[in-house]
């Protein structure tokens, strides 16, 4: 349970990171989100464009409700939350939609699912199981895949079902010109067997009376020089 403050500008994100002052530079996708978003106040125009041109009906009337930033979701059995840089809970018509959104520039998304596990430890193995339990994947699929796109997906899912949000979306909003890390995005989709397409939103699977989406959308150029 917690009580958050209402941001105003891009410099108030600042303090809600783990690490302010590393960071907190231009070029990296910290700063080149909360410009953008805030800028936007809702969802910018890039997110805007894929939603409207989306096949699937619930993101293309979708209304951004509230957003969250640097949002922390429990993750058993203990130790560190899942943090994710935004997240959003919009509606569409009726319905809720859980959105988790993870800013990407040069930063990668972090471990492999095997290095992760190189101090083995019985609670890593306890909050793999629970992962892949919910999110509905073999564990033994898992190990050249990133552990950041895990958790992160899954935190989108529990929060979908903690609203009653009948959808959950991971979205990655990248502002590498390269594409830089595309690759782990698309193993990662692979498993839900589905090919990764960039600025399009993909239908992964349904878990416990929840649709849970992927996506992977291209920011403004802009705000790397923010």
């Amino acid at each position: 349970m917690s009580f958050f403050v209402k941001t105003s500008t891009p410099e108030d994100w600042k303090e809600q990171l783990a690490e302010p002052d590393k960071q907190w530079e231009t070029g990296y996708s910290a700063k080149a989100l909360a410009y953008c978003w805030e800028e936007a106040k809702g969802f910018p125009n890039s997110v805007k464009r894929v939603f409207q041109r989306s096949e699937y009906g619930v993101f293309k009337n979708i209304e951004f409700l509230v957003g969250f930033v640097e949002y922390k979701v429990p993750l058993p059995p203990w130790g560190h939350p899942s943090q994710s840089d935004i997240f959003v809970l919009a509606k569409s018509k009726n319905d809720l939609v859980a959105i988790v959104v993870e800013g990407k520039v040069s930063e990668p998304f972090g471990e492999t699912v095997e290095d992760w596990l190189k101090d083995e430890s019985k609670g890593k193995r306890t909050r793999l199981e629970f992962l892949s339990n919910l999110l509905k994947l073999n564990q033994d699929n898992l190990e050249g895949i990133r552990y950041q796109l895990i958790h992160r997906t899954a935190s989108a899912v529990i929060e979908a079902k903690r609203f009653n949000a009948t959808a959950a979306l991971l979205l990655v909003h990248s502002f590498s010109p390269n594409y830089e890390w595309f690759d782990d995005y698309s193993n990662f989709s692979s498993l839900f067997g589905i090919k990764a397409q960039r600025n399009a939103i993909l239908f992964a699977k349904r878990i416990d009376g929840v649709n849970l989406y992927l996506t992977w959308i291209t920011g403004e150029k802009e705000y790397l020089t923010k």
